[in-house]
């Protein structure tokens, strides 16, 4: 049978695969006809996804892989290779959780942390695919974040991360576009999966309050009046990764149901 969808007969890398935003990403590149190659330095849960993506007709490849080890990125490339002869997109959604605190309190080695797995750990795995990638004219989309949009307190360093993979990712674009491959950003806003409706359940706790009404008077802040979901994050990935791009990049496509505008 014909794979069919916006990404028929691709591969498609996908690092940073977990419970919510992750899986949601593998799950749909899949459905859109792409096999998939599956990142994250936990087995357990890839082959979760894997099971998934199976059940479901789907083709994929788990390679448990820490994106800020040389030699782990080089064998994640190395078995996408063998396995499929061939790499279409690479999506990077790996990040490190942000400290929420003021940057006054954040620990030096904790911004390091976040640096070296969001920003370096992201370049380690492009530079690595470069030369695949440029073979098939590929495609690159970074996962970002809202925070990049505002200056609220207690997000300065995940801010300072998610920042400098933005700029990180416009130069790409430019470094790379001669070679055929484009780059591309997403950046949602909150993301209506089970870590955010357990700690809307902690607010709520915390205020005396319902979850049903920490989660509206976080949505009245949109357009929409509700907040994404996680597939609604993955289709926009889908689409920049698609041919439906073909002429997108160094674009950042923000995904937050109209909370910030660029």
């Amino acid at each position: 049978m014909t794979p069919t969808g916006l990404l028929a007969d691709k591969v498609v890398v996908v690092s940073g695969v977990g419970p919510g935003l992750g899986r949601s990403i593998g799950l749909r590149v899949a459905a859109a006809g792409a096999r998939v190659v599956l990142a994250a330095r936990t087995e357990s849960r890839l082959k979760e996804v894997a099971d998934e993506i199976a059940g479901a007709g789907g083709t994929s490849l788990v390679v448990p892989t820490d994106i800020a080890d040389d030699d782990a990125v080089a064998d994640l490339v190395g078995s996408s290779l063998d396995e499929f002869g061939r790499v279409d997109v690479v999506i990077n959604n790996a990040f490190a959780l942000p400290s929420m605190k003021p940057l006054a309190r954040t620990d030096f080695d904790q911004i390091t942390a976040s640096l070296d797995l969001t920003v370096l750990g992201t370049l380690r795995v492009i530079k690595a695919f470069t030369d695949a990638l440029a073979k098939t004219n590929g495609a690159i989309v970074n996962v970002n974040s809202m925070v990049i949009r505002h200056s609220e307190p207690r997000y300065g360093s995940y801010k300072m991360a998610k920042s400098a993979l933005l700029a990180m990712s416009q130069t790409l674009a430019t470094e790379l576009g001669d070679k055929g491959i484009r780059i591309n950003s997403v950046a949602p806003g909150y993301i209506w999966d089970d870590q955010l409706k357990w700690y809307f359940g902690e607010v709520a706790k915390k205020y005396g309050i319902t979850p049903e009404q920490v989660y509206e008077q976080t949505a009245s802040r949109s357009d929409l009046k509700r907040l994404p979901e996680p597939d609604e994050i993955a289709e926009a990935v889908v689409f920049l990764a698609s041919p439906m791009a073909s002429a997108i990049t160094g674009h950042t496509l923000d995904v937050n149901c109209g909370e910030y505008h660029d």
